[in-house]
């Protein structure tokens, strides 16, 4: 039985990975911050098959004890100060966690168990102000938000310790992946949650910020199958994850609220407090790599995942409201 360690467990990937890993007969453990409250929620039907154990990414004294411990076969370094709204208000929160915790964890993997196989979450943000459509791995970054930069930090460092001390660790630059157990504050759930509300009339609109922005969107169930994948291989390697499609924040509406058969333009406003201070306009990726090296393509669609998280959020509504 193999082991995985997986940071950030509690999140949407690393709920999905733990899922994931569990099936193929992984021992599946998940690094938790120390905390009065047990904020379990999107791996509550998993609790009873895996363990968690103590560690936080800002200590590099408790993730060392925690590989030694352990001695995992593969390491999954989910956990990040993922949303980029935040990362302007809380610039050095999100370097400690989301740049030097990939540091920690890369030192801890060093020196207490030099033979696993490291997963580093990279983010299509790095690309930020893009050099080219779409983007590949060789397409250089220009990242547009403290995260972005963070991001590009975990990025280069992961290759640092591949290249400099010979350990097999792997970044995937994943584009935008959502589902049900995406967090709220994220632009996709905000709709579908709203969406939801406003049929079931507990809201009457959705405020957001630019309409026009456009993304990459895929499914986290089919993206964390790609995470996988790269730590399968022979040779360590990055790769880009994505659809290679692209859809705008104004048609992720019109076919949310159509879904519920509703008018988007009737309840969505806009409202420049969302706005972001450096925008980006405009990501899409090609996978081409992932597909030829690792056998990986997107299997659900943007249409079908919307619907998937309206339908969700409306069954959730209607269960809270009983």
């Amino acid at each position: 039985m193999r082991t995985a360690l997986i940071t950030g467990i509690t999140g949407q990937d690393g709920s999905y990975l733990a899922e994931f890993l569990l099936e193929k007969g992984y021992r599946v453990v998940g690094v938790v911050r120390r905390s009065s409250t047990t904020p379990y929620e999107r791996i509550a039907h998993l609790v009873d098959r895996m363990e968690l154990v103590s560690a936080d990414l800002l200590d590099q004294s408790s993730l060392t004890d925690v590989v030694h411990d352990l001695q995992p076969d593969e390491i999954y370094n989910l956990a990040a100060q993922s949303f980029v709204q935040t990362s302007w208000t809380q610039p050095v929160l999100t370097g400690e966690f989301t740049a030097l915790g990939v540091t920690r964890m890369l030192e801890a993997m060093k020196r207490a168990a030099p033979k696993a196989r490291f997963y580093q979450a990279s983010s299509s943000e790095m690309f930020g102000k893009v050099q080219e459509v779409p983007q590949r791995e060789e397409t250089p970054f220009y990242p547009r938000s403290p995260y972005g930069v963070a991001k590009v930090y975990g990025h280069w460092i992961t290759v640092n310790y591949r290249e400099s001390f010979g350990l097999y660790a792997v970044s995937g630059i994943l584009f935008n992946h959502e589902s049900p157990r995406r967090g709220l504050e994220f632009v996709t759930r905000k709709v579908t949650d709203a969406v939801a509300r406003i049929k079931l009339g507990l809201a009457t609109e959705v405020r957001l910020g630019n309409l026009e922005a456009r993304r990459d969107w895929g499914f986290a169930g089919d993206y964390v199958r790609a995470m996988w994948l790269m730590l399968q291989q022979d040779e360590p390697d990055d790769y880009v994850i994505s659809t290679g499609e692209t859809y705008s924040v104004r048609q992720l509406c019109e076919l949310a609220f159509a879904h519920a058969g509703l008018d988007y333009r009737e309840y969505v406003r806009h409202d420049t407090r969302y706005d972001r201070p450096a925008e980006v306009d405009l990501l899409v990726g090609s996978a081409a790599k992932a597909k030829a090296k690792l056998g990986w393509c997107a299997e659900v669609n943007f249409d079908a995942l919307v619907r998937m998280m309206v339908d969700a959020d409306l069954e959730r509504h209607r269960i809270i409201g009983r």
